[in-house]
């Protein structure tokens, strides 16, 4: 063999994987460490449902009340530290900090027949609000420090897929170790797994310090200012982001709806915290299989060939259909699935596309409107669909009266609207190819 045949092999790999090979340590390191949060993250999200469902759908308007005020507060407060912290330092701090918050909850979760319900529920859910806001949103902002753009190109796709294994897993395993370790020590399961993320970081910051990259000055020395207010300021006067806004509440209305469904499913036909737990778990990780089945076969090419109108207004017309589905068939079971195929659609293909309409604005509108409209208006849509569902349950509105109201056409008309809308947006960027600070 020849002397040369190495290096054509190292081309021939590079040329299938885009990875080259003095990368490859910081590659597998990005993926365990997607892998390893995300997984932490599905571990813990059945717990957290089965808290709500242990009390009903009647403490939901609290919790996301409570959740929505946290969001309000502590994001601007996240957005101060890393606009003045390198992540490379204050990342590894966080999730130690959140390590030590999983631990500190385990006594409380050991003694959940003996505590309030609601307390211990309203607790738990604001909390995972902002482990999902510090910790798993950080992840990205993170690797883009120790990437270049040219390495993110090639390399994202690849930890991307760390991500997706890891929403697969982490259900899976609640799934499998509920009923043998029980609830408290899923905490301590989810504790480890950070761990081991913290290890990857570690791994990460060191291949960067022998691997420094030239960083292009607009992205990383220009700093932008303000902060999450201005993300609002931009929103309100733009139609453009108003707009946007408005098809993510639409979108985001029918989830909640089934959501709450979902919850007194939890509530009614599960008692026993494992077995809720159990329940939940198979919901995410069905889930996140059919999400990532969408991405893998659907996403990529209605996104190429047709653009996020046809995108957005295809998934909204499968969320329309799923809604009469369930009114038709009226069964626990279908609701269990009418949340699984919408939320599959939601985060495997309008989420994408929505995310995709951001990129004909500037960086300042982007990072900054996207971050409220992410946070803030997602927020308040939770709540103010919580509280209607509450209202029709203060006129006596029960479960299978709620489950038709779900599926009349005034919520199909919410999934048309929001096609309507998609398609008026893919209209307005034809119009205005790029938009500045703020601007319509």
């Amino acid at each position: 063999m020849s002397t040369a045949d190495p290096t054509a092999r190292r081309g021939i790999a590079t040329m299938l994987t885009g990875v080259e090979r003095h990368e490859w340590p910081a590659v597998i390191l990005a993926f365990a460490y997607f892998f390893l949060v995300l997984a932490a993250y599905y571990v813990l999200r059945p717990v957290r449902e089965q808290l709500a469902a242990a009390e009903g759908t009647q403490a939901l308007l609290s919790f996301y009340t409570a959740t929505f005020i946290a969001t309000l507060v502590l994001t601007p407060v996240y957005g101060w530290l890393v606009a003045r912290f390198p992540r490379k330092r204050f990342v590894p701090i966080v999730y130690v900090f959140f390590i030590a918050n999983l631990l500190a909850f385990i006594p409380a979760f050991r003694a959940q027949g003996d505590l309030s319900p609601e307390i211990l529920g309203e607790v738990f859910f604001v909390w995972m609000s902002v482990f999902n806001l510090f910790v798993v949103a950080v992840f990205w902002s993170f690797v883009a420090d120790i990437f270049s753009t040219e390495q993110a190109y090639r390399l994202f796709g690849i930890v991307a897929l760390g991500g997706t294994l890891g929403a697969i897993a982490g259900p899976l395993l609640t799934k499998w170790l509920v009923h043998v370790i029980g609830i408290a020590p899923l905490l301590a399961v989810a504790s480890a797994l950070l761990a081991g993320a913290v290890a990857c970081i570690l791994g990460l910051i060191a291949w960067s310090r022998r691997h420094p990259v030239a960083r292009d000055h607009a992205r990383n020395e220009s700093v932008i200012g303000g902060g999450f207010w201005a993300g609002a300021k931009f929103v309100l006067s733009a139609p453009f982001l108003r707009r946007i806004a408005v098809l993510m509440l639409l979108g985001d209305c029918v989830g909640t709806v089934l959501y709450n469904l979902q919850t007194d499913i939890g509530h009614h036909f599960y008692p026993d915290a494992a077995a809720r737990t159990d329940f939940y778990a198979s919901v995410d990780a069905a889930t996140n299989v059919l999400m990532a089945l969408t991405q893998i076969f659907i996403t990529r090419v209605v996104l190429t060939r047709f653009g996020p109108a046809s995108s957005i207004a295809g998934t909204e017309v499968v969320k329309m259909l799923t809604l009469i589905s369930l009114a038709l068939i009226g069964m626990p079971g279908a609701v269990a699935a009418a949340l699984i195929v919408t939320r599959a659609g939601s985060y495997g293909v309008n989420n994408p596309a929505i995310d995709s309409l951001f990129t004909h604005v500037d960086r300042e509108t982007r990072y900054k409107a996207k971050g409220f409209i992410d946070t803030a208006v997602w927020r308040f849509g939770d709540v103010v669909v919580i509280a209607a569902i509450q209202g029709l349950r203060d006129l006596a509105v029960h479960v299978p009266s709620l489950a038709w109201i779900a599926t009349t056409p005034a919520f199909a008309a919410m999934s048309a609207l929001a096609s309507a809308c998609a398609v008026y947006v893919a209209w307005q960027i034809r119009k205005m190819p790029e938009m500045k600070s703020g601007t319509s």
